[in-house]
């Protein structure tokens, strides 16, 4: 059996070269070393937050991927790499900017290239849309995993019980981040405030939509009986849900900037991990042993949401953003060493 750390082989090379492209971006953005180190952070956040957010992905991944033919569960290794790092992590961010800034995806990208301080007037137009929908999408994610009642884990356990115990109320997470999208909207400027409105109901559909889609797909026998065959059909059950679990970073990632080459960068980074991950459960036959990782992820998602709706009021400085982040994932990480441990000394 292959080593761990052979698994990381081709995650650690892009990671370096990802790395080094974020750094150069923003010297070329910016003409500062401060702001080449700060894309280079928000780069290494992007990934870090990347690759907690999609550790179910990993999991769900391996326990499909264990009934797949040999040839199939190559090509989604190999295929469904460039789906996840072109198609989610550069395609989808256009079209969001698309829609935000209506403008069409090729003009966004030439914007983009080209033109990046009339590309950045465009997303600064844009950004109480991008602050309303994201945050919005992001705050139902992370209240939706924390107010359930069948979540049997709590890592804050204060907080999460009784959050937990919310989970008989049905709909209370809809309903509360309605309400303070009415609080943020009603501090709008009246022009303004119907647009972060409608950003925040578009928001909330796509939620309801991406988890109706889920719960589809997990229902539909005949998706089920597709994917035991382990051919096509189980390859593209897989591409479905790897796009699903992927939403949540691509929304968040506009909370830490609004690059559209970093987010490619740094989303894509972390995509890489996630395979690795998957081919690591797959043949070493283990699961996740860091057991509130997906909980400092989730309270990541949870602030990364209040500061989008904070950024249609007011500035807050992305390296900020991203350090929180860093923190939350990171005390998560240290919380599930410690717990292995006092288990392991009985």
């Amino acid at each position: 059996m292959k080593p761990t750390l052979s698994y990381l082989r081709w995650p650690l090379v892009f990671t370096g070269a990802g790395l080094a492209l974020s750094f150069w971006l923003g010297q070329a953005s910016t003409g500062t070393l401060s702001g080449a180190l700060t894309f280079l952070t928000v780069g290494a956040v992007l990934a870090v937050l990347e690759i907690s957010l999609s550790f179910d992905n990993a999991i769900v991944n391996a326990n499909k991927l264990k009934d797949m033919t040999p040839v199939w569960r190559q090509r989604f290794l190999t295929w469904g790499i460039l789906i996840a790092v072109f198609g989610m992590r550069i395609v989808f961010p256009l079209a969001v900017v698309s829609v935000a800034a209506r403008i069409d995806p090729w003009s966004a990208l030439k914007l983009a290239a080209a033109e990046p301080e009339q590309y950045a007037h465009v997303m600064h137009e844009a950004h109480i849309s991008i602050a309303a929908f994201g945050g919005t999408f992001l705050m139902l994610v992370a209240l939706s995993y924390f107010i359930d009642q069948d979540k049997e884990i709590d890592w804050v356990r204060s907080l999460e019980t009784r959050l937990r115990a919310c989970g008989t109320i049905r709909g209370l997470e809809i309903a509360a981040v309605l309400l303070l999208a009415l609080v943020f909207s009603a501090a709008l400027p009246q022009g303004k405030s119907a647009e972060f409105l409608f950003a925040a109901v578009c928001g909330m559909v796509t939620f309801v939509g991406v988890d109706l889609l889920g719960q589809v797909l997990d229902r539909a026998e005949d998706t089920r009986n597709l994917a035991a065959g382990g051919g096509f059909g189980a390859f593209m059950y897989l591409e479905v849900l790897d796009a699903s679990f992927s939403f949540d970073g691509v929304i968040g990632a506009f909370a830490l900037t609004q690059n559209l080459f970093l987010i490619a960068i740094g989303l894509g980074i972390g995509a890489f991990y996630v395979r690795a991950m998957t081919i690591m459960l797959v043949e070493k036959g283990t699961l996740a042993e860091f057991r509130y990782l997906e909980h400092g992820a989730f309270y990541s998602i949870l602030v990364l949401s209040v500061i989008m709706y904070t950024q249609s009021l007011l500035h807050v400085p992305e390296l900020l953003t991203g350090l929180i982040g860093a923190v939350l994932i990171g005390l998560a990480l240290w919380s599930s060493i410690r717990h292995n441990r006092l288990e392991a000394q009985g």
